[in-house]
């Protein structure tokens, strides 16, 4: 009786190391696909940008009479950058070639001090090109993308934009540098430059954080200017550095939110101060 006590245990404890075997290879496997996968998204996404590049002809473009800044309702001191950022040239592109590529192509965006310098598109979702291209291909990689409750031809008072943190810095993978002081100890990085087919913008970087996942900084329409002057002073009181920028009701702001890790955002945010419409 004994003995076959020990021999049933036994099969017992097999089975057991049997299927924690299974499962550890199981896991194995799916982490081995996915990584496979990665990579060849990852590779998909350098060869589109690559294919955007020699398609799409960006130009710097100096102040016209049709030039409008953005009034400051405060004064600015005159050792602040924003007097150097004001002087400096829009970016205009031209939409014809990408609009081939994507016919929800809506503008262009350029990030001082980062890799982000890229088209952006919009669908009628927050969900589609989180696992699609530019070319609509599904791609795990996703694109950058504008909020589909925001217009570019119209801005709303928070204009958000957003793509995945891609560890090779593609993306908005390259958003993380602003945590850096590499980053923003060069004021001439303060800068965010917007080009869609009916205007050129330029912004100005008055915040930038992480922050747990939250869906706080991603309204886009207030009830009243007491409401949005409480949600730009939430949004300013954030900020991991001090940009010595005002920010108010009577400004526009742009937002770009990415992925930091598992569990972070990595936000920013910028306000209008000079724009251009197209001819």
């Amino acid at each position: 009786m004994v003995k076959k006590k020990k021999r049933y245990k036994l099969k017992w404890k097999n089975l057991i190391a049997l299927i924690i075997f299974l499962i550890a290879f199981i896991f194995l496997i799916k982490s081995g696909i996915d990584l496979i996968n990665y990579f060849i998204d990852t590779n998909k996404t350098n060869d589109e940008i690559k294919e955007i590049e020699d398609a799409v002809k960006i130009e710097e473009v100096p102040d016209s009479e049709a030039t409008e800044i953005i009034e400051q309702t405060e004064d600015i001191p005159k050792d602040n950058p924003y007097w150097d950022y004001i002087k400096m040239n829009l970016i205009n592109v031209n939409f014809d070639e990408l609009l081939k590529i994507n016919n929800e192509t809506k503008g262009w965006i350029k990030v001082n001090g980062t890799n982000i310098n890229y088209p952006f598109v919009q669908t009628n979702n927050n969900d589609y090109y989180l696992t699609h291209s530019y070319n609509k291909s599904y791609n795990q990689a996703g694109w950058v993308f504008m909020d589909y409750r925001n217009s570019t031809t119209n801005l709303d008072k928070n204009t958000i934009l957003y793509a995945h943190g891609m560890n090779n810095k593609t993306m908005f993978g390259s958003l993380r540098n602003i945590l850096n002081s590499s980053w923003y100890d060069n004021t001439d990085n303060h800068i965010i430059k917007l080009s869609t087919p009916t205007e050129n913008t330029l912004w100005q970087v008055f915040s930038v954080y992480h922050i747990p996942t939250t869906n706080d900084y991603i309204q886009t329409e207030f009830t009243s200017d007491e409401e949005y002057q409480q949600f730009l002073d939430m949004l300013k009181g954030r900020s991991a550095v001090n940009f010595d920028t005002t920010v108010n009701t009577s400004d526009k702001i742009l937002t770009l939110s990415t992925c930091y890790n598992k569990t972070d955002k990595v936000v920013m945010h910028a306000k209008l101060i000079k724009r251009e419409a197209r001819t």
